[in-house]
């Protein structure tokens, strides 16, 4: 069949939840991008559970986070955690959670920097994955080709040439970018293609998750809250109000693939499941893994290409992260205002969170399998609620969500000295950078987070509006920023220093008391280093956005890098 070619600035690869954010961030700046995505539908099991309040703030920033709360379960829906011997037994412990209308009477007199601007949201991932779906299809930037499948690909000193085969007819495409973001997965293609190897922590072991429908009451012993059961090596997670539950088990390792998942599921419950309706079963390990490299020359690794964690994590807080860091420092270097640095910065920001997300989930899951040694042990109801009540009085999740910091960015202009302490009940108000700043109602009921800029901003508190003339001396080199002057009561009582630069993820990049002598310096230093700009002071030097260093497979005398994924072979 014949070959065709394409030219773009950034090549998606995989058009899911976080390719599609990827694509739509960079669409938000005014870059085109085209994306390829080798099934023709979106996926049909609900692997994504719940969207956090801090994804929902990056979603609402590109306007997607009221449409996207429509696909959400009830907000009325508390959530129940339940800790049993059997399914056929009462728990051993109960911890409730929560619904989002719950919490949003907690935070509805709160403004002082505590509350977030968005709440979380339990979402069916097949709804959720359509909709992104739809809205890459339809906006005027992103050309979405389905169906296509990316095979491999070419690095040379003038970008990325990526091969592609049409999965209807056979017909081979070529793709030429400057940059490629690999969102293909936890099996990512790209990512083999790479060679990067995947870190893991601890010896993987084969699970399944298997999908299905039940009215068994045992269940739903309370009612029709969304739970997550945990029974013994078993976890039973609901999906949605109309009894969709998600059964993750480990299966042994010479238990043949054919296993009836009913039996699987019965033999493991202490009861007799009532008629579970199959709806689909999925194999995996429970390695989590953290990619070695995020990123090799002008090709980055997003999502679950660049961390594979547990599917009952439920959330896709890390990968959407991913996908917004990425996208507008990406856009910012094609615009022209970015430097090397911020490129490099991606994974220095990027693979730490992902992690001591890595060890917070790894220490959750011990606990699970704790609880089943302990069981299957003979131990009592009470010396098992003893030990889980120890181990799981979590910390309110909105204090974790929202606590991330980017301690160790080049990008970043730190303070120096001690930041404050996190509180892990709440979300702590500071602009200390490097962290999320602080969201809050202005006066007239709006957000401020949505009077931010699409690229910088500079928050203004000082009485006589001195941040003005910084912000233009900004736009004469060519960065864009806003200036927002404010007096709000509510945003001086929570914004500790007058003068902030904000980041387009919500970020804080540098804040003062007073304009500074070296504005200039602060300048090259959070966009990664401009023409004419010094970093600051003891920063790491921008890595340079070099190429040919991308796949070792070629002699180094080679001018360009051709890899095949059927060369990597299968996915370590």
């Amino acid at each position: 069949m014949a070959a065709s070619s394409l030219r773009t600035e950034v090549l998606v690869v995989g058009a899911g939840v976080v390719g599609a954010v990827l694509a739509l961030e960079l669409a938000h700046h005014g870059v085109s991008c085209v994306v390829v995505e080798r099934s023709l539908t979106e996926p049909k099991h609900p692997d994504l559970d719940l969207l956090t309040g801090r994804s929902m703030e990056l979603l609402r920033r590109l306007g997607l986070a009221a449409a996207i709360r429509e696909l959400g379960v009830d907000p009325d829906s508390p959530s129940d955690y339940e800790w049993r011997q059997g399914l056929d037994q009462p728990p051993v412990l109960v911890s409730h959670y929560p619904s989002v209308n719950q919490l949003r009477g907690r935070y509805a007199q709160v403004n002082d920097g505590s509350a977030p601007a968005e709440l979380h949201l339990r979402v069916p991932g097949a709804r959720l994955a359509k909709r992104l779906r739809d809205a890459v299809r339809d906006h005027p930037l992103i050309d979405l080709r389905e169906g296509w499948t990316f095979t491999g690909l070419r690095i040379d000193e003038d970008g990325v040439g990526a091969s592609m085969l049409e999965v209807r007819g056979g017909v081979r495409h070529t793709v030429e970018a400057r940059y490629v973001a690999g969102c293909d997965g936890a099996q990512s293609t790209v990512r083999r293609c790479l060679d990067v190897p995947m870190e893991q922590l601890g010896s993987p072991a084969p699970h399944c998750s298997v999908y299905f429908r039940s009215e068994d009451p045992h269940l739903h012993p309370r009612g029709r809250a969304l739970s997550t059961i945990v029974v013994g090596g078993l976890t039973l997670v609901a999906r949605d109000e109309r009894n969709g539950w998600v059964g993750q088990l480990p299966v042994g390792a010479d238990e043949p693939l054919t296993t009836d998942p009913v039996a699987m599921l019965r033999s493991r419950l202490g009861a007799a499941l009532a008629k579970p309706e199959v709806l689909g079963v999925t194999q995996w390990d429970d390695s989590l893994a953290v990619a070695g490299q995020y990123r090799r020359g002008p090709v980055f690794l997003v999502g679950e290409a660049a961390h594979r964690f547990h599917p009952v994590t439920d959330n896709a807080d890390t990968s959407i992260g991913d996908a917004v860091d990425l996208g507008w420092k990406l856009a910012a270097v094609l615009h022209g205002w970015g430097g090397p640095g911020l490129l490099a910065s991606y994974e220095l920001e990027r693979r730490p969170r992902a992690l001591m997300d890595r060890e917070l989930l790894a220490r959750a899951l011990e606990t699970r399998r704790r609880f089943g040694r302990l069981a299957e042990a003979g131990a009592s109801r009470e010396f098992l609620a003893g030990v889980l009540h120890q181990e799981t009085h979590r910390l309110d999740p909105m204090g974790i969500q929202f606590a991330g910091r980017y301690a160790s960015s080049a990008v970043i202009w730190h303070d120096r000295g001690t930041p404050p302490s996190r509180n892990g009940h709440r979300i702590t108000p500071t602009t200390w950078p490097g962290g999320r700043a602080p969201s809050v109602r202005l006066a007239d009921g709006s957000q401020l987070f949505d009077r931010l800029g699409p690229a910088l901003t500079l928050v203004d508190l000082t009485d006589e509006g001195s941040g003005a003339g910084l912000v233009e001396r900004a736009r004469r080199r060519g960065i864009p920023m806003t200036h927002l002057p404010s007096g709000d009561p509510a945003v001086l009582r929570s914004w500790d220093r007058p003068l902030v630069l904000v980041r387009p993820d919500q970020h804080v990049a540098w804040r003062a008391a007073a304009p500074p002598d070296d504005w200039d310096a602060v300048l090259a230093h959070v966009v990664g280093g401009i023409a004419g700009g010094s970093s600051q002071p003891g920063a790491p030097a921008p890595r340079e956005d070099h190429v040919n260093t991308s796949c070792p497979r070629p002699s180094v005398r080679r001018r360009s890098i051709h890899v095949s994924a059927i060369d990597k072979g299968p996915d370590r």
